[in-house]
Order: structure tokens, then sequence, then C-alpha cells
């Protein structure tokens, strides 16, 4: 017991010293660079308070795009998993291609073949929608589109991570596939599909950002506004990146909150 102790004892001290080495060192380097660190927040600050209009325009839209993106992905997520996995072969190829394609190219190109796709074959100003409302219309859907692709695979995989046998017994019960996926596979393929769901949902609410190329007002083409009108470039880009942040993490205490509220059983209590 003595010996445990005293190897305990040293562990800490040690610890210890490490301890004050790291605040030691902070210290130095607040010393050093304390007046450079103090300058820049307060200059962060003051372009905050004086450009918040900009940044709150922006938040707004970043929210509004993201919600419309994901119900629209899980949606169209959804039907591409059932045509992948349907009998009828040619649903089945369209869904593969449709996966490879949306995955195996850039979300930058897709963005621009969307915008430009549609803005050449539909002359949107015919029925009075304006170019930035247009350039919103066509990121949703393309940030929609391509977040089906992934929610699909997550989907496939969360129902394919359960025991096949299990699905058979349900069959020999004389169950219905449908009923035996509604009260036996997918209540147990959510706890698969959550946590992966989540952060598929963080994932496209950063990828938003990609749509200010087309002309939509988000937090991204804010925050260049700023750049151009204070002749700061690297301030403005904290903000908006510590708005992305707020809203990614809050969403993320949201989700756990949620998988918290199941049981065992994958059931809200």
């Amino acid at each position: 017991m003595e010996n445990i102790y005293k190897i305990e004892n040293k562990k800490f001290s040690k610890n210890k010293i490490i301890n004050y080495i790291v605040i030691f060192i902070f210290i130095i380097l607040f010393f050093i660079f304390g007046n450079l660190i103090i300058n820049f927040f307060s200059s962060t600050f003051e372009i905050l308070k004086k450009y918040s209009s900009y940044y709150i325009k922006g938040l707004e839209i970043t929210i509004s795009l993201s919600l419309i993106s994901v119900m629209l992905g899980t949606i169209f997520g959804l039907l591409l998993y059932l045509m992948k996995s349907s009998e009828i072969k040619s649903l089945n190829i369209f869904a593969n291609c449709y996966i490879e394609i949306i995955r195996g190219t850039p979300m930058l190109t897709q963005v621009f073949f969307i915008f430009l796709g549609v803005a050449s074959i539909m002359d949107f100003k015919k029925f009075g929608i304006s170019i930035s409302s247009f350039a919103y219309i066509t990121g949703v859907i393309a940030v929609g589109l391509n977040s089906a692709a992934y929610v699909a695979e997550i989907i496939r995989s969360g129902i394919n991570a359960i025991d096949k046998g299990q699905l058979e017994a349900c069959l020999s019960l004389g169950m219905s596939k449908s009923l035996s996926m509604e009260e036996v596979i997918l209540p147990q393929a959510t706890k698969n599909i959550l946590p992966s769901l989540a952060n598929e949902f963080i994932a496209v609410i950063k990828e938003t950002s990609i749509i200010s190329t087309i002309g939509v007002t988000d937090i991204m083409y804010n925050v260049n506004l700023v750049r151009g009108s204070s002749y700061k470039s690297l301030e403005p880009l904290i903000i908006g990146s510590l708005l992305y942040f707020a809203i990614t993490f809050t969403l993320t205490r949201l989700l756990k909150f949620v998988e918290g509220k199941y049981d065992k059983n994958w059931k809200f209590i």
C-alpha cells in the first residue's frame, strides 16, 4: 500500500510540475504578444459592432437555407434508399448512378451546374423572381440534392447493420416485410442512423458557405462584404467562423439531447 501511495504521489507531483510549466509558457507568450492580441480582439469587436446588421442578415439566410436543405435532403435521401433497395432494376440503377455521381464530383461544380443549368432553360424574370431569390432557390436545391446521396447511404448502412436473421424470423412468424421493418428493424437501425445523420446535418450547415459563390447572401457572402468595406481580412472571417461554430455547437447539443431521450429499446421515454 505504501508503494502504491508513493507512486500516486510521484504522478501527482509530475502532473503538477507540467501544469506549472504550461502556465508559465502562457504567461510568457502573453507578455510577448499581449498587445497584439488585445488590439486584434478590440478591432474584431469594433467590426462586429459596426457591421452587426450584415452578420444578422447572413445568419438568418444561413439558418433558413440549412433547415430547408436538410429537410429536402432527408426526404429525397429516404426516397433514394427505397429506390436502391427496390427489386425494380431501373430504379436501382438510377439510384446507384445518382449516388456515385454526387459523391464523386465537387459540390461547387454541382451548385454551378444547377444554377446555370436552370437559368439557361428557364427565364426566371418572367415569373417575377429576382436574381437573389433565384440564387437562393437553386442553392437550396443543390445542397439538398447533394445531401440526399449521403443520407441514402447512411440509412442503407444503418439498416444493413441489423442482423438479417431478425427479418427472417419476423417473416417466419407471419409478419409482412413492411410491418417487420416498421416494428423490429427500423427502431434498432435508428440507433446506428442518428449519430451519422447528425454529422451529415452539421456538414450541410458548413457546406452552405459554398452557395455564396452564386450570390446567396449567407454568412460568408456578408463576410466578404465586410472585408471589402472595412479593409480588414482576418477579423470578419473570425466572426463568421464563430457564427458557424455557434450554429453547429447548438445543433450538436440538441441532437445529443434527443438521442439521450431514447431508452435501450430506442423509443422515447
